[in-house]
């Protein structure tokens, strides 16, 4: 069992779980909404992981599929475990969407990003930096709590069992300072040391590589160690984002990263690109264009 289960993930796969025994006996929505005394969208957010089930709820569901008891009470354990608080719950006025969640029981992250260094990999400076930049209605208050949960995000790729993480930058975003000189180097610098880790691995798409696969938008593929845990796309985007879980979509995102991480540099160059960076960044480049020739 994956110790890294959380909360959300149990909740998913409880939904999932549910729905499969509803259909195997043949019930609708509507009739457990009408068993239960509470509305379908109640019993569909259920089933689709939005929302949690009380032990109960999912007790008297099995009970109308006929579910044997040995199955229920698994489901009826899960269920409790769904209703637990994860850890970024202090802070989740200012966490929009699951993603945080699925992360944090995901075994392996595969993303690419055309803006912004991907949070676990962020510096505390630039993280600041960033949000402040980005999210231009928080108060000061907001922007110390979603950089409080991205530093805590990060212990998933040290800890005893750490997350497999695969990330294709742009040039783009290691091309531009964020928060300042100061504040960029101290970023790329903590970029290289953390590639190194035997369980990261970073690559640089260069901008020479010209057009590509991933021009649509950056997003993340999470993979999750139970088969009956369904991999997921994440898209973000500046309200949320989106997941995607059909097979057809997810077959569709696995490749445009197998064409976008052989489209870039090999790992040991990326790490030779960014150290080369730290000495000679481009913003400092006499070459860039700033508005005029």
């Amino acid at each position: 069992m994956n110790q890294r289960r959380s909360p959300t993930i149990r909740r998913r796969r409880l939904g999932v779980e549910l729905r499969r025994h509803r259909e195997g006996a043949r019930v609708t929505i509507d009739m457990v909404a009408e068993r239960l005394g509470c509305s379908t969208s109640k019993v569909s957010r259920i089933e689709t992981g939005h929302t949690s089930a009380s032990p109960s709820d999912v007790a008297a569901m099995l009970t109308i599929y006929g579910v044997p008891d040995a199955v229920t009470r698994e489901l009826v354990q899960i269920a409790r475990e769904a209703r637990q608080k994860g850890w970024w719950h202090p802070f989740s006025t200012v966490l929009t969407g699951a993603y945080v969640g699925l992360e944090a029981a995901a075994r392996s992250v595969r993303t690419y990003e055309s803006q912004v260094i991907p949070g676990l990999l962020q510096s505390e400076a630039y993280a600041i930096a960033m949000i402040r930049a980005a999210r231009l209605g928080d108060s000061d208050q907001q922007i110390e709590q979603r950089v409080r949960v991205r530093m805590e995000r990060q212990s998933l790729l040290i800890q005893d069992d750490p997350i497999d993480l695969w990330v294709v930058l742009d040039e783009a975003v290691v091309s531009r300072p964020v928060g300042g000189d100061e504040v960029m180097r101290d970023q790329l610098a903590r970029l290289i040391t953390t590639a190194r880790l035997p369980n990261v691995t970073l690559q640089i798409l260069p901008f020479a590589a010209g057009a590509h696969a991933g021009m649509d938008g950056t997003f993340a593929i999470l993979e999750f160690e139970e088969e009956g845990d369904a991999d997921v796309v994440f898209t973000e985007n500046a309200t949320g984002g989106l997941f995607l879980e059909k097979v057809e979509e997810l077959g569709k995102y696995i490749s445009i990263f197998e064409a976008i991480r052989t489209s870039a540099l090999p790992p040991e160059e990326s790490i030779g690109m960014i150290e080369m960076l730290v000495e000679e960044p481009l913003w400092k480049s006499k070459r860039r264009v700033s508005g005029s020739i």
